[in-house]
C-alpha cells in the first residue's frame, strides 16, 4: 500500500497519506489535529502541504474538518468524545506518573513507559494504565514476577486498573519483534517516565519505526533516571549469579505453562479477549496477533476504498 522511507513530492501522494492516516484513527473513532496528521503519515512531508492538502481534501467533500479536528465521518459527537477522553487522560496520566515511582523501585526494573489509549492522551471511564515495563537484561521474568504479586495485591484495595503491566522487554532484546504500522505507532506514542537512558537505548534499537512514521521522533525527555534504593540494589546483588539464572528460567517456564493452559481452556479476560500471552526469554506481552490482524484488514480495506474515491476526484 506504501512505501516505508519514500518522499512524496507530488500532492496527490501526501493526499493519499493524509487519508491513510485519518482512516486508522477512523477505526478508533478519533480525529486528529493537522500536526497529528503530519505525525501519523506514512511518508515523508512538510506541514504546510499537509495543510494545502487538507484544505483541498475538505473542499471537495472526502474528508471533514471539525472544529481544529479532521475525520472522514462529519460527526461532532467523536470531538466531544475526545476532548472528554483527553480531560480523563490528564487524570490517569498523573497516576500513572506516581505509580511508576513505586514500580522502579522493585529489583531489575529498568524503564516504564505508559502505552495503550492512554498514551494517545485519550481514556474513559472503562480504562485502566497500562505500562511498558523494560527490564535488566535476563531477569524479566523475576522483575515481571515480582510485580505480578503487586498486581494481585491491588485487587484488595480495588486498585487493579492502576497496574496493567501486559508488556515486557529486557535492555538486551529491546527491538519490537513484529514490525508493522500498528506496533510503529504503539511504540512512537509510549510516554516514559521512568528510565531516560534506558529509552534512549531503547529507541535506538527500534529505528525501524523511521520507516512507518518518518515524521514521529521518539524523545525521551518526560522520562525520569532510573535510580537504584538500597533494597532493590541489594536483592539484586543476592540474584546476580547462577541462582538467579536459573530462577528466572524457572519462573517463565512455570508462568508460559499456566498461560498456556488458560489460552487451551478458552478463558476470556474482562474485555472479552482470548487469554494469551508470548512468552520468551527477552519479552512478555500479550498474543496481539487476532486483534492486529483484524485493525490491520480493517485499515488497508478502508485506505482501498478512500485511494479509489480519490482516484475517481482527480480524473
Amino acid at each position: 500500500m506504501y512505501k516505508p522511507n519514500r518522499y512524496v513530492a507530488d500532492y496527490s501522494g501526501i493526499k493519499t497519506q493524509v487519508l491513510s492516516a485519518l482512516a486508522y484513527y477512523d477505526l478508533f473513532n478519533f480525529p486528529l489535529t493537522k500536526e497529528e496528521v503530519f505525525l501519523f503519515m506514512a511518508a515523508r512531508s512538510e506541514l504546510d502541504k499537509v495543510q494545502h492538502c487538507l484544505d483541498d481534501l475538505v473542499d471537495h467533500g472526502l474528508i471533514y474538518q471539525l472544529g481544529n479536528y479532521y475525520a472522514l465521518k462529519n460527526d461532532d459527537y467523536i470531538v466531544t468524545r475526545r476532548k472528554a477522553g483527553g480531560k480523563k487522560a490528564e487524570e490517569l496520566l498523573t497516576i500513572a506518573e506516581k505509580v511508576s515511582h513505586y514500580l522502579i523501585k522493585f529489583p531489575y526494573v529498568r524503564g516504564i513507559a505508559v502505552s495503550g489509549s492512554l498514551s494517545k492522551k485519550y481514556a474513559d471511564d472503562k480504562s485502566d494504565i497500562d505500562f511498558f515495563i523494560i527490564t535488566a537484561t535476563n531477569r524479566l521474568w523475576i522483575a515481571r514476577s515480582l510485580l505480578h504479586m503487586l498486581k494481585k495485591l491491588s485487587f484488595v484495595f480495588n486498585k487493579q486498573d492502576y497496574f496493567c503491566m501486559n508488556y515486557f522487554v529486557d535492555e538486551a532484546r529491546a527491538e519490537i519483534v513484529e514490525q508493522n504500522l500498528f506496533t510503529a505507532t504503539e511504540t512512537v506514542t509510549l510516554i516514559p517516565l521512568q528510565g531516560d537512558l534506558t529509552f534512549e537505548r531503547f529507541y535506538s534499537a527500534n529505528t525501524w519505526t523511521r520507516g512507518y512514521l518518518p515524521n514521529h521522533l521518539m524523545r525521551v525527555s518526560c522520562a525520569e533516571p532510573a535510580n537504584k534504593g538500597w533494597v532493590k540494589s541489594f536483592t539484586e546483588a543476592l540474584l546476580n549469579n547462577p541462582i538467579g539464572d536459573m530462577l528466572d528460567n524457572w519462573l517463565m517456564r512455570i508462568t508460559a505453562r499456566s498461560w498456556n493452559k488458560k489460552t487451551e481452556a478458552g478463558r476470556l479476560n474482562q474485555r472479552g479477549v482470548l487469554m494469551s500471552m508470548m512468552a520468551t526469554k527477552g519479552y512478555a506481552k500479550p498474543n496481539p496477533v487476532n486483534f492486529q490482524n483484524r485493525i490491520m484488514t480493517f485499515y488497508k480495506e478502508k485506505v482501498e476504498r478512500l485511494t479509489k474515491n480519490l482516484e475517481q476526484d482527480i480524473f
